[in-house]
């Protein structure tokens, strides 16, 4: 199959798929004392075979002092072992009467080229994001519902352009049964967008799943961190 012109190294078969599903890895460590390791996810086809793997980085302090709010970078490597992606997030606070400095996350493909940022937008109620180019300029908008946890179902955040509309994509959090939800903190995503997406957006696409993992899902030993992001 020809690849269009400027799809950066590694990415070629985001071109031929329309979605992506995104499994933790449970670690044992954290399952069983509640001492928060490093996450790490395996980045799948429709077909449950694996095409990426993301590992994230930074150190011990940060993820056990800062917890789901916790800068890191992380590394996405496909089967050669080769970096194809990188995301960058810094340090936010966590409260809605702080528009001034929200979430976000910056995605590199290849490591070193920016081609697409994750913002989140103000709001009281309601999880939303912009999805940018790499010029911070808004090309499509993410939005979740008013409680953002998964009590016995999937949560689903929609795609939409950015002047609103009907969906174009989603990403969805994917029940994963009782115990895993209780105590442990690995989850599943579903990512669906349209085949002639440009890549570099879908790549942008997974950063925004990843920083949805950490703001609404991660839990930190015994506590889930996804109610003090609105709070």
């Amino acid at each position: 199959m020809s690849v269009p012109s400027g799809v950066p190294p590694g990415l070629e078969y985001l071109t031929q798929i329309d979605q992506i599903l995104i499994h933790q890895k449970v670690e044992l460590l954290e399952a069983i004392i509640g001492f928060e390791t490093n996450n790490q996810y395996e980045i799948k086809n429709s077909l449950g075979q694996k095409i990426y793997s993301a590992k994230e980085k930074n150190d011990c302090c940060t993820r056990n002092c800062c917890g789901s709010l916790r800068s890191f970078d992380m590394k996405i490597k496909d089967n050669t072992d080769r970096e194809v992606i990188r995301l960058i997030r810094p340090f936010r606070c966590a409260t809605c009467w702080c528009p001034c400095c929200l979430q976000e996350i910056e995605v590199q493909a290849p490591p070193g080229t920016t081609v697409g940022y994750v913002k989140q937008d103000w709001h009281p109620c309601y999880p939303k994001f912009s999805i940018q180019g790499p010029k911070k300029e808004t090309l499509m908008k993410l939005e979740g519902p008013c409680l953002a946890c998964n009590c016995c179902g999937d949560v689903n955040f929609e795609l939409k352009p950015k002047d609103g509309g009907k969906p174009i994509g989603r990403i969805s959090k994917q029940w994963s049964g009782l115990l895993k939800e209780v105590f442990t903190d690995t989850d599943n995503f579903g990512i669906q967008f349209p085949l002639d997406m440009d890549v570099k957006m879908k790549a942008v696409l997974m950063g925004a799943c990843f920083l949805i993992d950490f703001l609404f899902f991660e839990k930190v030993g015994d506590s889930n961190q996804r109610n003090t992001v609105f709070s």
